[in-house]
Parts: C-alpha cells; sequence; structure tokens
C-alpha cells in the first residue's frame, strides 16, 4: 500500500489526466467512479454507449471514507485503460466528454424521431437515466362534404333518409371493385369488396362496400351465391345493407336499412336484354333496358321514358378486363352544386334529368349497381386460369 497525502495526489490526478484544477475537478471530469467491494473491474457506461474500464479503483479506506485520517489517502494506485485497450493514453479531457454530450443529442434525436411514427399515445421512456416524452397527433378521419344542398326532394324526410345522406346526397359517385389476387391467380372466389368515391372530392372515399358470404358457397355458386353486403360511410358507420339471395333465373337484390326493406330491384328474363325493375315499397318508379351484348351503360327511367338517372361501366384497360373483375362505375344524379365544382371536377360531364332522386330511390339505384357488377361483370375465376365469358 502506497500512503500519499492529498495534495500529492492531486499532482498525479492533475498530471495523468492533463487537465487543470485540483482533486474535485478530476473527480468531476472522470465522471463518477464506482467502487467494487472485491476490488475488481468496474464498467463505466457514457449516454453514448462508450465503455470505460477502470482496474483496482479501489481508493477507499477501511471506513468507507475517500480521504483517512491524518489528511492521507489509502489506496492502490489505479490506471485508466479507453475504449478496452490496455496501450492507449488516457483521453478523459474536457474535448472528449464534450463529444459524448453531442452524441448523446444525436442519439435521443434519432430515438423520438423514430418513435414518433410508432407512438399513438402520449408516453414516458426512460432511456439512460432521461425521461423522454414523445407525442404524436394521429390524423382524423372525416366525412367529405356532401356535393348537392339536401333540400327539396333531397331533404331527408325520415330518419333512415338521414342517416344515408351522408353519402348519397352527391352529384357523381364513383364505385370501384378491388383487385381479387386469390381468384386472379388460383381462381379461388373472394369476398367483393368496393370504394366508394364522390368525384368533386376525390382525394378521400365517401364510402365502402363489404359483400358478407359463405366460403362454400362462393366457390360452388358462384355468381349465383346468396350474399348480404355492407354499405358503410368513410368513418366505418353502416349505413344500410343490401341482401341478394340465391337465384336461378333471374336475380332480386333488396336495400334494408336496420333490417326494414325500403326497396328491390328486380331483375327480368330476356334472352339478351337486360332489364331491371326499380321499386321503392311496393311501388316501381324506375325501370332500366340495356340492349345488352357491348352496351355498358345502364339508364334508369321513369314510366314516360324521362331520364332519372344513370350507370355507366367503365374500360379500365385491356389487362383489368381481361384478367380481372376489378370494374369501375359512375352512377351519375343531376348536377352538382356550384360551389363543389371545383378542380377535376368542373371537367366531369353532368346528366340533365327530369328530377333528382330522392336519398331512398338513390340508395336502390346504388343497390342495382352491385346487382350489374355481379350479373354480368363477374365471370372471371374457375380453375386458376382466367377467362372472360361474353354470352350469358
Amino acid at each position: 500500500m502506497i500512503y500519499l497525502s492529498r495534495r500529492s495526489l492531486s499532482s498525479l490526478l492533475r498530471s495523468g489526466f492533463n487537465l487543470r484544477g485540483d482533486l474535485t475537478a478530476a473527480a468531476v471530469s472522470c465522471s463518477s467512479l464506482f467502487s467494487d467491494a472485491d476490488g475488481g473491474i468496474k464498467k463505466l457506461h457514457s449516454r453514448a454507449g462508450n465503455a470505460v474500464l477502470w482496474r483496482n479503483s479501489q481508493l477507499c479506506s477501511s471506513q468507507g471514507s475517500f480521504f483517512g485520517r491524518g489528511g492521507q489517502v489509502s489506496g492502490s494506485v489505479f490506471r485508466c485503460f479507453c475504449s478496452g485497450s490496455d496501450t492507449s493514453p488516457p483521453s478523459l479531457d474536457r474535448k472528449f466528454l464534450a463529444q459524448l454530450w453531442v452524441a448523446d443529442k444525436k442519439k435521443l434525436k434519432a430515438m423520438e424521431k423514430r418513435y414518433k411514427k410508432a407512438s399513438k399515445h402520449r408516453n414516458y421512456t426512460e432511456n439512460d437515466g432521461f425521461d423522454v416524452h414523445f407525442e404524436t397527433v394521429e390524423p382524423t378521419v372525416e366525412q367529405p362534404p356532401v356535393s348537392q344542398s339536401m333540400s327539396g326532394l333531397l331533404k331527408p324526410k325520415t330518419s333512415d333518409e338521414a342517416k344515408i345522406a351522408t353519402l348519397l346526397a352527391r352529384s357523381n359517385l364513383l364505385v370501384t371493385r378491388d383487385i381479387e389476387w386469390a381468384n386472379l391467380v388460383l381462381g379461388f372466389e373472394q369476398e367483393n369488396r368496393y370504394i366508394v368515391v364522390d368525384v368533386c372530392y376525390p382525394e378521400a372515399p365517401v364510402g365502402s362496400i363489404r359483400e358478407q358470404s359463405n366460403l362454400l358457397a362462393r366457390q360452388l355458386l358462384r355468381t349465383r351465391r346468396p350474399f348480404v353486403a355492407s354499405i358503410t360511410d368513410a368513418l366505418g358507420n353502416e349505413l344500410f345493407r343490401v341482401r341478394r339471395p340465391f337465384w336461378w333465373l333471374t336475380s332480386s337484390i333488396y336495400a334494408e336499412i336496420d333490417g326494414e326493406e325500403i326497396g328491390v330491384v328486380h331483375r327480368r328474363w330476356h334472352l339478351w336484354r337486360r332489364i331491371y325493375d326499380l321499386y321503392l315499397g311496393n311501388n316501381q318508379f324506375a325501370v332500366v333496358e340495356n340492349p345488352g351484348f357491348w352496351n355498358w351503360t345502364f339508364t334508369v327511367k321513369d314510366a314516360d321514358g324521362e331520364v332519372l338517372a344513370q350507370i355507366d361501366r367503365d374500360w379500365r384497360g385491356f389487362g383489368f378486363e381481361i384478367f380481372t373483375d376489378a370494374g369501375q362505375y359512375v352512377i351519375r344524379f343531376g348536377k352538382a352544386d356550384a360551389a363543389a365544382k371545383t378542380g377535376p371536377a368542373t371537367l366531369v360531364e353532368e346528366l340533365e334529368v327530369k328530377r333528382p332522386l330522392t336519398l331512398s330511390e338513390r340508395a336502390v339505384v346504388l343497390t342495382l349497381a352491385i346487382s350489374l357488377d355481379n350479373d354480368y361483370f363477374s365471370r372471371h375465376g374457375g380453375w386458376g386460369i382466367p377467362f372472360m365469358a361474353v354470352g350469358e
């Protein structure tokens, strides 16, 4: 054991670490020394992840205090090893500690950037002795405003119509069916899904349609399968449902709000023409008479032959039409309000109608679009080899 005075130890530390000051400054510059009861190796981790190894760091007297009696220190001569190297000289000077502080700042900024993407609520994460506070704001989803003023015939008359007004009080609806990859590759029939977009607000969907049906019925019955489809708004709230039972010669599809039937679409059998009758309750308010073959425009007319609405099946390209069922339909209900016609909506050709349809009648027309897609434009699949059926 070597007995040194306080002044001698201060001189030794000042020369060994190349620092100015007394013993207190040297101890602060070297961070905190933690003594090991067995006199073994002790690791001191900096905030940047660097490790400093201290050998024989027992500087405590038998009483456990740093300074012994009589102003002398009982301790062993210690050596400092940086980065695990026994030959490199000590580098715990002010410049080195400043580099540690800069590294800490960079590390905390990187962690904050990473956790901001994953965090949804306020949380506190302890990192190397620091309480770091991260906060992110989740974007809110809103229903796009309607493109037709809800007045006159569009004014909701019942609570059921008020429920569906946010989806159907619009001049043009674009209904797009998703690609069914299992059907495309394996011929496995999947549930149909659609996205509904208002042409005046194309940046966000206004609703969606999702089929619910039995797996075996989809594979065996194909387009004649029974199913129920839920129509929801942009927030995921169910507005109404369509129900289509199994059919053999002619199909029927029903529109229901809260389990109550509001309208129905019946298909009339014909060898090549596509004829549909639209009912609101027990009263027929429109009819569709399509010449068939390659005509993809379905005009909804009243008893006098006046135009009320129109459904157009768009051509999406050779690949889409030959190999998939991902069709796209434009439902035209009339003119939009002047305030809603901005951007690309100004280029859309509007339909001249005799009178605007009520909200309940529009729900039946949207039901007709779903029936058309299943009756005439869902012909692919089978045994894993996509094909297209031209005729009925």
